[in-house]
């Protein structure tokens, strides 16, 4: 009997001195000119980092070491070192980088390029340009295919998703969506591609290979007028059962079944909540709310907001690296 109260003892022992994964999530402030880091662990602010002007796309690297800020108004991309908190370089990205996402190798960096119209290619190491497709007006939304084959940028003035060729680096399909698309999300296993349209009030799904509209996801919240329903983020779960879908001025995230396409909640968030971000281990689901200054924290198995944590002024978007190799 001691032998057995001595053996769970010393279980439990290695079980506390097992460290928990923990995450940074950072957050570009728009009109605050800085990113803002929140330990995921006690969910309280870390740091903030002033950047350049106007930060709003980020995106980090596959391996978790670098976290690449478009600063609109600075024209440039701004390099972030994700362990020491500070920015590494700066490179020009062309006139008013909007987004940016990287390939799944992390060797390259895609931008919109909001202001010219343009689909800009950059080589991750070098920081050089390597090639550009002209897009419709007002490019913003950019999502790159699992395999890494096919860029989708959305343009907010043409109401269009453009599927690119990125070895090619030619257009290979111009969809008609809904009004004013705003964010583009492959699901994980690569078979759609789901379109926010923030004037059109819903999601678009595009079949990936064909390039055809397959279906439309209707979103009806309680009390609130269709018009205030302005869907913009799309954060997909790995297992892409569930999206979370960001409504912008209604206040809401909804939780989406993505093989049914219904609504299963909405969850009651921040002011004008933007895009979200889910960290690695899937437990916590985290909105950027553009008016509220705050990100809300939601769990994600119970579908719950358990905290709201103030950041800078204006969040727009988020990042949560994966944890780096030792």
């Amino acid at each position: 009997m001691p032998l057995q109260v001595n053996m769970l003892a010393l279980a439990a022992v290695l079980a506390s001195a097992t460290p928990a994964l923990a995450f940074d999530a950072f957050v570009t402030n728009e009109k605050g000119n800085s990113v803002t880091v929140i330990d995921t662990d006690s969910l309280t602010v870390k740091k903030t980092i002033p950047v350049g002007q106007r930060p709003r796309g980020i995106v980090a690297s596959p391996d978790g070491s670098k976290l690449y800020v478009a600063l609109g108004d600075s024209d440039a991309i701004a390099v972030i070192d994700p362990k020491t908190y500070a920015i590494a370089e700066q490179f020009p990205a062309g006139r008013d980088p909007e987004r940016v996402d990287i390939s799944p190798d992390g060797k390259t960096l895609y931008v919109t390029n909001e202001d010219s119209n343009f689909l800009t290619a950059f080589d991750a190491a070098s920081k050089e340009r390597i090639g550009a497709v002209r897009v419709g007006v007002e490019p913003e939304g950019l999502a790159v295919s699992p395999d890494g084959k096919i860029v989708v940028a959305t343009t907010e003035t043409t109401n269009m998703a453009h599927f690119v060729d990125t070895a090619k680096r030619k257009t290979l399909a111009n969809v008609l969506v809904d009004q004013r698309p705003r964010m583009a999300a492959f699901t994980p296993d690569g078979a759609e591609v789901w379109v926010s349209a923030e004037i059109g009030g819903d999601v678009v799904v595009i079949d990936a290979a064909s390039f055809k509209i397959k279906d439309r996801v209707k979103f009806d919240v309680p009390g609130l007028r269709s018009e205030n329903v302005q869907p913009v983020g799309i954060t997909m779960t790995r297992d892409g059962k569930l999206a979370f879908v960001s409504l912008g001025p209604a206040n809401r995230v909804a939780v989406v079944d993505v093989k049914t396409r219904q609504v299963l909640k909405y969850l009651l968030v921040g002011q004008r909540v933007w895009h979200a971000a889910l960290t690695p281990d899937g437990k916590y689901l985290l909105t950027s709310n553009g008016v509220s200054n705050d990100v809300s924290v939601i769990d994600v198995e119970a579908l719950k907001v358990v905290k709201s944590v103030q950041v800078g002024e204006s969040p727009w978007e988020l990042a949560i690296p994966a944890p780096q190799k030792p």
